[in-house]
């Protein structure tokens, strides 16, 4: 084999190699993702056409026998005794066996004429004698390339023996032809068998297919679709702590501006509360600063309380006698895991939207407790309540409080927002307890 031959083999053997793996890998495919009822199904509808392509084409019964005409006994027969060169007939004086050189007429080789050899001198005949029977014509001499019999029989026999000939050549046609029929009728039988082991084999491939590649078909398919779940929930999260950093860098401008404006206003009137105002202020930004910096997703509870302390001994400044703070968070809990910043957003509304407006000002209560391994962290006011102003606000502050706790803890997170009995609002957050740095400590 020439290098040009075996490079073109190689090539071809190739892609046949490329074609089978893609059509297997879609064929394994295909059956892993059918359910077996489905499957079953399919195998006893494959089965059920497999035996109509069966009964079509190997279950033949027609068979065409050609038949042996029968002449009368009264005409001349001639049979072939081989495939030798000798002629027999048959006619009303008796039977005829000449041997010699054919020269034949078409595809008959009854049809052949003989040539017989030249004949040797005829020797003087004896005188008859008389009331003698006539003597039977004599045979031709033998030579070395014709010889001849003539046998004489009675007309009764010679139909009885070209009657047997005639039955003898039927029986001969009839026994080949039933040998043929058997011939083909193994053969009929040997394909429907290979037909048959074929379908079967094939329904075994398939079966084992399924059986062996569906679990790793299956896995890959939950491998698929874990990544790109994966994928989005990065994407998610990714869109979360970009709001959350938004949320994080987002210092109320009005805040700052009222609280400089105090800051101003009291240095002129007051500048002992000034200056204290301006230590809260710088305290609150001291707290608040860095972790509009972090990107972290979790916290601690007790640096979100801090936060939210120096927040409100701000406004406290502001509103006076207006605001009072009620804070229930036990030292135990400082250490809990909580969200960043969604504390204070739920402070800042309560104020914004419920404190802030109402003349007489009123009590803010941050309370946090354990129940059924949930730490809640609940915001209470008895503020205007829902509905007494119309919002100014996007609404996204609380939409992107529950977006953040869906994506870190799922359904084991969640905010509640109900009316406060008489008046007010009682906002809860509840996420499963957890320590920040337990996991991290190990025994000695």
């Amino acid at each position: 084999m020439n290098p040009d031959s075996f490079t073109t083999f190689k090539k071809n053997a190739a892609i046949t190699s490329t074609y089978l793996s893609r059509g297997f890998d879609k064929v394994a495919s295909w059956v892993t993702q059918l359910s077996w009822w489905k499957f079953l199904l399919f195998a006893v509808l494959m089965l059920a056409a497999a035996g109509i392509l069966q009964e079509t084409l190997f279950s033949s019964d027609e068979l065409v026998i050609e038949k042996v005409s029968k002449h009368n006994g009264n005409t001349s027969k001639s049979a072939k005794a081989g495939r030798g060169k000798t002629d027999i007939r048959i006619d009303d004086t008796g039977v005829h066996i000449n041997t010699g050189t054919y020269t034949y007429d078409g595809d008959d080789a009854a049809s052949a004429k003989v040539m017989p050899a030249p004949a040797a001198p005829d020797a003087p005949a004896a005188p008859a004698a008389p009331d003698a029977p006539p003597a039977p014509p004599a045979a031709p001499a033998h030579n070395n390339n014709a010889a001849s019999l003539s046998l004489s029989l009675p007309p009764d026999a010679t139909q009885d023996v070209n009657q047997a000939i005639n039955d003898a050549i039927a029986a001969i046609h009839e026994a080949a032809a039933e040998k043929a029929e058997q011939q083909v009728a193994r053969y009929q039988k040997k394909s429907s068998e290979w037909f048959v082991n074929f379908v079967l084999l094939l329904l075994i491939g398939l079966f084992g297919t399924k059986a062996l590649m569906g679990g790793k078909k299956r896995a890959e398919a939950r491998a698929q679709a874990a990544n790109a779940a994966a994928e989005h929930a990065n994407l998610q999260r990714e869109v979360s702590e970009a709001k959350m950093q938004m949320i994080q860098a987002q210092v109320e401008p009005h805040f700052l501006f009222n609280t400089l404006a105090s800051v101003e206003y009291l240095i002129e009137t007051d500048p002992p509360r000034a200056s204290a105002m301006q230590k809260r202020l710088i305290q609150y930004l001291r707290a608040v600063l860095p972790q509009m910096r972090e990107t972290a997703t979790v916290t601690t509870l007790g640096r979100e309380v801090d936060i939210v302390r120096a927040y409100l001994d701000l406004l406290k400044m502001r509103m006076e006698e207006r605001l009072n703070v009620d804070l229930q968070v036990s030292d135990g809990l400082r250490s809990a895991a909580f969200p960043p910043m969604m504390l204070q957003s739920l402070v800042e509304n309560a104020i914004k939207h419920g404190l802030e407006r109402k003349a007489e000002g009123g009590y803010l209560r941050i309370k946090a407790e354990v129940a059924d391994n949930q730490l809640r962290v609940s915001v209470t006011d008895d503020g205007l309540g829902f509905g007494a102003f119309p919002s100014n606000g996007t609404g996204l502050g609380l939409l992107s409080i529950r977006d953040r706790l869906k994506l870190l803890h799922g359904n084991a997170a969640q905010l509640e927002i109900a009316p406060n009995s008489p008046s007010g609002v009682c906002s809860t957050i509840e996420v499963p307890y957890q320590v920040v740095g337990a996991s991290k400590a190990k025994p000695a």
